[in-house]
This record gives C-alpha cells, structure tokens and sequence, in this order.
C-alpha cells in the first residue's frame, strides 16, 4: 500500500461511445487507480458484509465504501484514526470513499430537526441525542483517512414541496461551503499522510430547475468531483431514470460524477449513457442474505424448492468462485440449514456480477456499441423479472 500514498488525485477519460454521452476513463488515487465506470461494494461498519477483503478484491473492485455515520457511532473516527486509518484498520489497499452521513441521519430515525447549524437527531443504537455539523462530517471523514470525502447534504424526501426542495438546494449549498472551509485547500489536503478530495453534492429532487440550480452551484466551487444526491429514495424508476439523464450533463465534463445509492442493473446501464462514471449500492450484499442471487436473467430466489435438485450453477455464465464450484441444489441447502456459507456464496456471486456487468460496459463503451449492449442486457434483465413475478404469482395462494 505505501507504494501509492504520495500519488496525486486525478480523473482521466480513456474513450467516449460514440452513441450516447458514456466515457470510460481511471480515478487515480493515492490507493492505487480504479478504471471508470466503476461499482463501489458498500463496507458500511469497515466490512462489505459477508465477504472477506480479499474476495473483493477477487472480483475487480479497486475501491469500496465507508458509512460516516457508523463508524463515528462505533468505533469511533479517532479511534480509526490512531489505529492508522481505515485502509489499514479494516486491511483494504485499494480506494475508499466515505459518505458525509447526510442520507443516514435523515433516513434512519424519524426524530430529526434541521437548522441552519446542522442537524440534530438521535442513535440508531441506543437513541442518545446526536448534532452533525458540515464541520463534523468533515472531521470525521478526514479522521477515517478516506481518499474520497462527500460533502454534507440535505437530501429532501421523494415527496417533499417545491418549497422545501428548493430550500434544501439551497441549504445544501451554504453547508458545501462550509465543508470546504472546513476540509481547505480548496477540496484538497494531505493531512491524513495520503492526498484526499473532497466532492460536492447535487441536490434538486425531481424537480429540473432545482436540479440545474443546483449544479450551477456547485460548478462555481470547482471541486476534484461530483455526485448526483436525493435521487432512489421512492420515486418512479421512470422519474429516476429521466432525473438521472437530466442531472448527469449538468456537471462538469471533465471531473468525476457520481450517482449516489442507485444499482439495479437497468439503472446501472441508463445512468451510464448519462455520463455517469461511479456507483454504490448495497443491494448485492443485501440481497444474497435473503437468498436473491443475480443473474443475467434477472434474480434468482435459492431458496425457493424449485432448485432442490437443480444441479446448475447460479449463472452459467459466472466466472465467480461460487458459480464455478457449487450448485443451486448445494446453496439452497445452505440456506435451509442455515449456514452461514449460504450467505457468503451468496454475497461474493452478487459482487461478481456487477463487476461483470462494469467490465461489459467498459467494453462496449471501448468499441462504441455501449447503446445496442445497454438494450440487450435491459431486455434480458426485465424478461427475467417478468417471468419471475409471473410464477411467484402462480405459487401464490389467491393469486393472479
């Protein structure tokens, strides 16, 4: 890991398809560089849960996820700190990129009041009252020693008035700011031994003027990236898709974007044609604990008896260790008995498919055929869904 702690952050477009607004390009950061576009596994406490690091790494990903709120909650960002950061507390050498804890406090507790200070709230864990500020989020952040640091945000609800998420754009601004104020050097430092960047957040809800606004905004402060906020949190997914195709152009051609909680494969795939180079979701991980596994032809339930005897693998065309060496018959059973195996395989198949699906995209961007790639691999997707839902329906008592 040494290797890379004096290397500079930058962002490199590589190729650009020829039939929609996707580039290809590397994030270079001192933890090595991570081709572009890119899927991020969400460590959320300093795990990406259910697998080892080394298994992620196994499936191509060069750089994770770290959840401010957490790991301020447990174990602490001094703590991490005085243990040598994050990178070497939890063993990870590639990248990572912390959340600034915005979404979390305004998603996991109904008791949150907003002022201009900041945001006072109560713990998940234990209710003890909690206040985050820009500054906090900042401190905490540079604590953990992430090479990508966000920005505090208000993130308004999918319903929410015009009027409050025009005043959440704006709050979002004068707390941007702050941020950088906070973080110095005009969204660079070093302090942490390694250089660390800091990206803005977009805001606006599903409103076009508000998320133009927005973007102007954030433009002026010329930061190292950019991220699309505020979006996947209850809205259509045609909403989310034309929102998405909307915000994407409206940031910076030359600097990162980065589509903030979105992962569905479709999502995924619209999101590029866009002009969007990173993602994070925990629905893979989220989704192998209760047995949904990923496929090309849509998700697979495991558990369900149909695969008691299925001698196939999860995906014929998986390379991932748990495709390649055991059956659907032999995870179902995990499941069953309720090995913790089941989960693991689980886990470690549905982070090997979205490295798939980016290594696809990258290569269909690199030969210009990223739009008749994105149609395929969508109508494939949803046909999959379709079927799945049709016989979910038959095996439903008084079902349709």
């Amino acid at each position: 890991m040494t290797e890379h702690l004096q290397r500079p952050f930058g962002f490199k477009i590589t190729d650009r398809d020829a039939g929609s607004q996707a580039r290809r390009g590397v994030l270079q950061t001192p933890h090595g560089d991570v081709p572009t576009p890119v899927f991020m596994p969400v460590g959320t406490v300093g795990s990406v849960k259910g697998v080892t690091f080394d298994q992620v790494a196994a499936t191509g990903s060069r750089i994770i996820l770290g959840n401010t709120y957490h790991l301020h909650l447990r174990p602490g960002s001094d703590l991490v700190r005085d243990l040598g950061g994050l990178h070497r507390f939890q063993g990870w050498n590639g990248a990572i990129l912390t959340d600034s804890a915005g979404f979390q406090v305004f998603s996991l507790t109904d008791l949150v009041r907003i002022t201009e200070d900041g945001v006072h709230f109560r713990s998940h864990l234990d209710g003890a009252p909690l206040f985050f500020t820009p500054e906090l989020s900042m401190e905490i952040q540079c604590n953990l020693g992430a090479d990508v640091v966000m920005a505090f945000d208000e993130c308004a609800p999918a319903d929410a008035e015009p009027a409050a998420v025009a005043a959440a754009v704006d709050r979002t601004t004068r707390w941007l700011r702050r941020c950088v104020d906070a973080f110095g050097c005009g969204g660079r430092r070093s302090d942490a031994g390694h250089e660390q960047v800091l990206f803005g957040i977009m805001q606006g809800g599903t409103l076009p003027v508000e998320r133009r606004r927005s973007a102007a905004d954030l433009a002026e402060l010329d930061l190292p990236g950019y991220a699309i906020g505020g979006l996947s949190v209850g809205e259509p997914k045609d909403v989310l898709h034309a929102m998405t195709t909307e915000s994407a152009p409206l940031l910076p051609p030359d600097r990162p974007r980065y589509l903030m909680g979105v992962g569905y494969p479709d999502d995924i795939l619209t999101a590029v044609l866009a002009g969007v180079d990173m993602f994070d979701c925990v629905l893979p991980t989220r989704m192998a604990r209760t047995g949904s596994l990923l496929t090309w032809d849509g998700r697979l339930v495991v558990k369900n008896l149909a695969y008691a005897r299925d001698e196939r693998p999860i995906d014929s065309e998986c390379p991932c260790p748990a495709c390649r060496q055991h059956s659907r018959a032999y995870i179902r059973h995990l499941f069953q008995a309720r090995e913790l195996l089941g989960p693991m395989l689980a886990s470690q198949h549905n982070l090997w498919f979205y490295q798939e699906l980016m290594r696809g995209i990258a290569d269909a961007i690199a030969h210009d055929r990223l739009v008749d790639y994105a149609r395929v691999v969508t109508a494939r997707w949803n046909e999959g869904e379709r079927a799945r839902l049709e016989d979910v329906a038959r095996r439903t008592p008084g079902g349709r």
